[in-house]
């Protein structure tokens, strides 16, 4: 457990913001919990830094104009189409 405590009034002010009733004993549970919780976080510290990779170099290729698919054989697949278009579920 870490060595610096929860406090149980934080515990109470983040069920209130969540909108969860806790009693004394929840409230004590979850403080220790909590601090648990920290503790990991703080081992993180103590993992060494590893040497950054170089930056990445623009790796993107030109844009080309291609011929793209007619109106008719894009639809062509597709389950329902309504007036040259597709045709999805109704979103009320």
């Amino acid at each position: 457990m870490s060595e610096r405590a929860v406090d149980p009034e934080e515990v109470r002010h983040v069920a209130d913001l969540a909108r969860v009733d806790l009693d004394d004993e929840e409230v004590s549970r979850f403080a220790e919990q909590f601090a648990d919780i920290l503790a990991s976080f703080e081992q993180l510290d103590e993992v060494r830094e590893v040497e950054a990779e170089p930056d990445l170099a623009n790796v993107m290729r030109a844009d080309e104009v291609e011929e793209s698919l007619d109106r008719a054989e894009a639809l062509r697949n597709a389950p329902e189409t309504e007036d040259g278009y597709f045709k999805g579920p109704r979103v009320s």
